[in-house]
């Protein structure tokens, strides 16, 4: 088998990867909503591996994978992965978890970082009306994931939230030494969260970057009788290009509450000194950056022989990257917690891509399916109406 082409549309704001073989058999890929830009990123690697056997993934990999880079780089080449293993999949008769290695769980837990409602605003009151809203949700989350501090409004909308000059512009631009009535407005917002969640439902943080180290330190110590389940992305996260291991075990080793990073982290040798200085407690890879789903599981496996937990980023990974996670994530060792559950803004959505679930979610759990590769198509009668003008040959 050989790969005849490899092509991306825009689909709503989500590059999508397909990528033909001459045997008939297509392979689906997806990158996160936020990366519409992603199509020439996607399209520079189709020299690289038209021709190559997919069903040889590995080696078709290495072709590409030391090219990549983090966002957005990195993205590009996680899901040309995803797809190389949906037709190997599907070539084999077999879903990707039993090329993977098999099940470890024949459920995976999702944790909610994306079914959301409007916030009326940033005080306590709001948060604790927002995680009930969120408690309520028919998907029964038994792990719900906020945004708080820097992650957010926050530093525009609080008075004298920092030291700093609050900044709009790029995602989370705003960093620097909180107020003490900056800090403790946070503390406030968690605890009125946990007032409504209790001991029912665990609540995990998205709290940067942005974060000092004596802020970090001040604010883990500040919530430890309150047994979060993580504090994310204090000192680095979203689109920052390094990791900052030394940084964050500072944080760390002076922590009870759980510290988390890793969902921008492109390959394995960028997560080497995060695990081996055990600089955090838990690492949130994302299959659709980390550089697939076989990185991501290797980054799992040395995590848990150094007693590091993973919880996978995903929000933004669509269908076709919930796929990908359920497949992925039923592999993985048992320092596994949950994978943060991927909801597209748009309800067509769910009318595009054939084979998910209904319901998807039942009690914060998904029932890992059988079907051959990925298990999910994208229906091309159902999805020609949203492509645009440009990508109007994707299925030809």
């Amino acid at each position: 088998m050989k790969i005849t082409d490899l092509k991306c549309a825009i689909i709503g704001n989500s590059p999508v990867i397909r990528i033909t073989t001459d045997e008939g058999i297509v392979g689906w890929g997806q990158v996160e909503s936020s990366k519409p830009y992603l199509k020439p990123h996607v399209l520079f690697y189709k020299s690289y591996i038209v021709g190559e056997d997919p069903t040889d993934v590995e080696r078709v990999m290495l072709r590409i994978r030391r090219l990549g880079g983090f966002k957005p780089w990195g993205s590009a080449v996680s899901a040309i992965e995803m797809a190389l293993w949906d037709i190997a999949g599907k070539a084999a008769g077999l879903p990707v978890y039993k090329l993977l290695g098999g099940k470890v769980r024949d459920h995976v837990r999702v944790y909610n970082g994306g079914v959301r409602f409007p916030m009326q605003g940033q005080t306590p009151q709001d948060y604790a009306e927002d995680v009930a809203k969120q408690k309520a949700a028919p998907e029964g989350f038994s792990l719900i994931k906020q945004g708080i501090g820097f992650h957010g409004p926050m530093p525009v909308h609080v008075a004298d939230f920092s030291y700093s000059t609050p900044l709009s512009g790029p995602p989370h631009p705003n960093r620097g030494l909180l107020t003490e009535r900056g800090l403790k407005h946070i503390v406030e917002c968690v605890e009125a969260m946990k007032a409504v969640l209790g001991d029912e439902v665990g609540l995990a943080l998205d709290c940067g970057p942005g974060w000092t180290v004596p802020d970090a330190i001040r604010f883990a110590k500040a919530v430890e009788h309150l047994n979060l389940m993580w504090l994310e992305d204090l000192i680095t996260g979203d689109y920052t290009p390094y990791t900052l291991a030394d940084v964050y075990r500072e944080v760390t080793r002076r922590s009870a509450t759980p510290i988390h990073t890793g969902e921008q982290i492109y390959l394995r040798q960028n997560f080497k000194d995060l695990i081996e200085r055990h600089a955090v407690h838990i690492i949130g890879p994302d299959p659709a950056d980390i550089g697939g789903m076989a990185e991501l599981k290797w980054v799992a496996e040395y995590a848990d022989l150094h007693g590091i937990l993973i919880a996978p980023h995903g929000i933004l990974d669509g269908l076709i990257g919930l796929a990908a996670l359920v497949q992925v994530c039923a592999t993985l060792p048992h320092n596994f917690i949950a994978f943060e559950y991927p909801r597209p803004k748009e309800e067509w959505w769910y009318q595009i891509v054939d084979g998910l679930p209904s319901p998807i979610v039942q009690n914060s759990l998904i029932k890992v399916w059988d079907r051959p590769g990925l298990g999910v198509e994208l229906n091309p009668d159902k999805a020609i109406p949203y492509l645009r003008d440009e990508d109007k040959d994707f299925f030809d």
